[in-house]
């Protein structure tokens, strides 16, 4: 029996232990390149083969998948199922080693990245590890077909095929089942699943709602909201963290509502960095009554109208006092207010719950595949505020 932590030579303990047992080969593993995998393959031709991976055709698309590999490991008799958020990685030869790893299935892990893990061939621990992988491969679904992976291969090659454009809706879904072992929407990014806050912050006032078909660009032109989102001269935003998630919603009319049309990286307000200057009021004259500020970073926007972002209203409607933080603690406790409604009334911005917060990111990732967002380009183009370079030491 042994027990070897393992940080070099990841191809070698891989083809090592498949000659070791040749029964059967379990693996889960999120990204998988098809060199990598027929080497595998090559070196222990295992009589039993069932692999749990990532279904996501964008990680196809991008390259850090290979759907060649997937008809592979299908023409070899194997049993593949999808799984969303797969990050785990577990190699089982048999019953008689296991290895867990950071390496996926890819030459650039097994042969150049600095991956760590450990190879074992004790009873209990490789038990332990095939009840994982029983235990996930029962929740992962139905097997991979032929004529689903054909389809497959259809989509990914026309996205590609028409330049992958980002300005474009690129069709492109994860396939995947949801196990359950992540309460997150799939395909986020780190900053936005990874947030210690998320807000919704509201641009204009009762008195000046727009239409829905307002065009999302000539908000933000108006607004400055791409690099920072304004709040009233007697309310600092001190509970702001850094990198909280700035949702942007514009108040709408006919009927009233908030449109939530993008999305952003807070900065912490500092006071005298984050208050408009006089160059700021000049180009914006409003800022003079609402000179605080939340700077922002990474933002990006629905394309198009208002009415292409996401209905706040809907949130409300679908979460109720579940929507925001607040009304949440509220509700827990069996004191204060509970009504969604009345919780943003006067208020600049609304702290969003967790479900509020993945129910928001889930429907703004949808809007945004159905019409694009705007292009890096387009947000270039427009004005940025000089900083001086001793900001970010002096407030860093």
């Amino acid at each position: 029996m042994s027990f070897r932590l393992v940080d070099t030579a990841w191809e070698r303990e891989l083809a090592a232990a498949a000659e070791t047992d040749r029964k059967g080969l379990r693996i889960v593993c999120p990204f998988i390149k098809k060199g990598a995998l027929v080497r595998l393959l090559t070196a222990g031709r295992p009589h039993e083969l069932l692999v749990v991976t990532r279904f996501n055709l964008i990680d196809f698309a991008d390259g850090v998948s290979d759907l060649s590999a997937l008809r592979v490991l299908l023409e070899r008799g194997a049993q593949v199922r999808g799984v969303r958020n797969l990050h785990a990685k577990l190699y089982l030869f048999g019953l008689c080693r296991a290895i867990v790893t950071s390496a996926n299935l890819t030459d650039a892990a097994l042969l150049r990245n600095h991956e760590f893990g450990f190879v074992a061939d004790d009873s209990p621990i490789v038990e332990r590890c095939r009840g994982y992988f029983d235990e996930l491969w029962a929740r992962a679904g139905s097997d991979l077909t032929l004529e689903r992976l054909t389809e497959w291969e259809g989509r990914v090659a026309l996205h590609l095929a028409s330049g992958a454009r980002p300005d474009r809706p690129c069709g492109l879904s994860d396939e995947g089942t949801d196990a359950g072992a992540s309460a997150d929407p799939p395909n986020l990014e780190p900053w936005v699943a990874e947030a210690p806050q998320s807000f919704v912050k509201f641009l204009g006032e009762g008195d000046n709602r727009v239409a829905p078909d307002f065009l999302t660009m000539d908000e933000i032109r108006r607004a400055g909201c791409h690099w920072a989102v304004a709040y009233p001269a007697s309310k600092r935003p001190t509970g702001v963290q850094d990198g909280a998630v700035i949702f942007i919603g514009r108040l709408t009319k006919e009927p009233n509502d908030i449109r939530v049309f993008g999305r952003a990286i807070a900065m912490r307000h500092v006071p005298g960095r984050d208050d408009a200057t006089p160059a700021d009021i000049a180009l914006r004259e409003w800022k003079a009554t609402w000179p605080r500020y939340v700077r922002v970073h990474h933002a990006e926007f629905v394309r198009g109208p208002l009415h292409n972002g996401v209905s706040l209203n809907a949130l409300m409607d679908k979460l109720k006092a579940r929507s925001f933080a607040a009304t949440l603690r509220n509700a827990r406790k069996g004191v204060g207010n509970t009504d969604p409604r009345r919780a943003y009334r006067q208020q600049a911005a609304v702290e969003l719950s967790l479900e509020g917060a993945g129910w928001l990111v889930e429907k703004l990732e949808a809007a945004f595949l159905q019409n694009g967002k705007l292009a890096p380009a387009e947000l270039a183009a427009l004005d940025w505020p000089a900083v001086p370079a001793t900001w970010g030491v002096a407030n860093s």
